[in-house]
């Protein structure tokens, strides 16, 4: 047997395994930097263990992947494969492609809010096309720029620690730091066991920050988010989604609406279904669809049907009496016989636009004005439900997926008075002639609703989740959807920020 050609193999392995070591400890430093973005991306906790949790967690976690990553790849191939000059050129197209990965992951976490994941695919890459389109030369040439300046990292690196390596294994600072960084991520957990026993939702509410972390509830994703009233949760042990302190900021400044086109919209809203069918047997020319998705408070559902917003908002613009932002002496409103809404009137120009009308006040539909007739909610028991819509537009009759009172609204504005920019600044509803998309998301009884095609998920008061299927009301046994919700929830903040 030839002992020389062994040892030379076995000292080729430890020199790698030790330049490994070197080198994984620089990429761990790389990825801190890259993975600072993580930490500015949502609002700081505020307390100091919510602080501290970040910041060890931040350094331990990050550690950990980049560590992993390393014996995943360059360790095995360093072992089966022992040649220096390969190893080192590939242990850096490796470790290029994982930065340029968690590069990408920290941007698209910086502006959807999750990570890279297959059931987020397509907005992924309706984020990354829209920065490619809207300047493709700067994104082209940022892109390809960090690529080669990681690579460029790397390689220096690379080479770097293998021609240094004996000078590198003197310094002792290497064993401290190892010891520092496996103190961190125990002491990380032993936090977020505490916190998670405890409800410091300060701490658990950064449960889904760090790439490969521990996974969002939808309790943590509310407290994230700050929907959450953590001191009632503490003192009544019942969480609450908190928009009582909800500051509503109108956008400003408007953008005008030079293509304005005179109109008249008539929203018919019926105390009881009866009456509805009467009211279509009496008016042929309606069309009919149902899968019109309403709030079963009817003060939730006439504030939205009137502001096109959630009611989210409703108490912060009530209690000041704040008018709809959409409105002018042009797009005036007259909303007739709903008392919690009839300040608005005292607007209200001669002849409005729009008119919201109770059944009961018994008025007739203006010649050639726009028609939309519903009834409210009779059942209560699901904080929302599906009922009969009719229009005397064919086209909003024919729209594929759920219509809400926000909807009709926002249609009106943008569509019947041309004032689709207005309608999208001041609005959440959905343009029905531009919908792109089966999604929407509402708020009702302190519970968030969004949906998603024929699936609405609901997240009540306790940080609870359930789906259901907007079509025929039964519950949907499935995971809850973080990058769906992430982005709901931000559309449901919108004015509030």
């Amino acid at each position: 047997m030839n002992l020389s050609q062994h040892n030379q193999f076995s000292s080729k392995a430890s020199q790698l395994l030790s330049w490994g070591h070197w080198f994984t400890f620089a990429n761990i430093g790389l990825a801190l930097l890259i993975s600072l973005s993580y930490l500015f991306a949502d609002s700081p906790p505020t307390s100091f263990m919510g602080i501290t949790y970040m910041l060890v967690t931040w350094l331990s976690h990050t550690s950990f992947i980049a560590f992993l990553a390393f014996v995943l790849t360059v360790f095995p191939l360093s072992l089966v494969f022992p040649y220096p000059r390969h190893i080192r050129g590939m242990a850096a197209v490796i470790a290029t492609c994982g930065a340029s990965l968690l590069t990408l992951d920290a941007y698209v976490y910086v502006n959807l809010g999750y990570h890279l994941n297959p059931s987020a695919l397509p907005e992924i890459i309706s984020l990354l096309w829209n920065r490619l389109t809207t300047s493709p030369a700067l994104t082209t040439f940022l892109a390809g720029g960090i690529v080669l300046l990681i690579l460029g990292f790397q390689l220096v690196v690379s080479n770097y620690t293998w021609h240094h390596l004996a000078r590198l294994k003197q310094f002792k600072f290497a064993r401290y730091a190892i010891s520092f960084l496996v103190v961190c991520f125990a002491f990380s957990h032993s936090i977020h066991i505490w916190a998670d026993a405890n409800l410091k939702f300060d701490i658990t509410k950064q449960d889904n920050v760090l790439p490969l972390s521990y996974p969002t509830t939808a309790k943590s994703l509310l407290a994230k988010n700050d929907l959450l009233d953590i001191e009632t949760y503490n003192q009544a042990h019942s969480v609450k989604i908190n928009n009582q302190n909800i500051n509503y900021q109108p956008p400003a400044p408007l953008v005008k609406c030079d293509d304005f086109t005179q109109a008249n919209v008539d929203i018919f809203v019926f105390d009881t279904d009866a009456q509805l069918v009467e009211f279509a047997n009496n008016h042929k020319e309606l069309h009919k669809t149902e899968l019109f998705l309403q709030p079963t408070n009817h003060d939730d559902t006439l504030f939205g049907l009137v502001y096109g917003l959630p009611s989210f908002y409703k108490a912060a613009i009530l209690q000041e009496q704040i008018l709809p932002a959409w409105q002018s002496q042009r797009r005036s409103i007259e909303v007739m016989g709903i008392d919690s809404l009839s300040f608005i009137n005292d607007q209200a120009h001669t002849n409005n636009a729009i008119r919201v009308i109770n059944g009961a006040a018994e008025q007739a539909p203006r010649n050639n004005s726009h028609i939309f007739a519903f009834s409210l909610a009779s059942d209560n028991a699901e904080v929302v439900t599906t009922s009969t819509l009719y229009t005397s537009d064919k086209n909003i009759a024919e729209v594929n997926g759920l219509i809400q009172p926000s909807d009709l609204i926002t249609t009106s504005v943008g569509k019947y008075l041309n004032c689709s920019a207005i309608a999208k600044q001041t609005m959440l509803g959905v343009n029905l002639y531009k919908k792109k998309d089966d999604m929407g998301v509402n708020y009702s009884q302190g519970v968030v609703i969004a949906y998603k095609k024929d699936r609405i998920t609901l997240i009540d008061s306790d940080g609870n989740f359930k789906n259901i299927s907007a079509a025929e009301g039964f519950s949907i046994e499935q995971r809850l959807d973080i990058p769906f919700l992430v982005q709901s929830i931000k559309k449901l903040k919108t004015f509030s920020e």
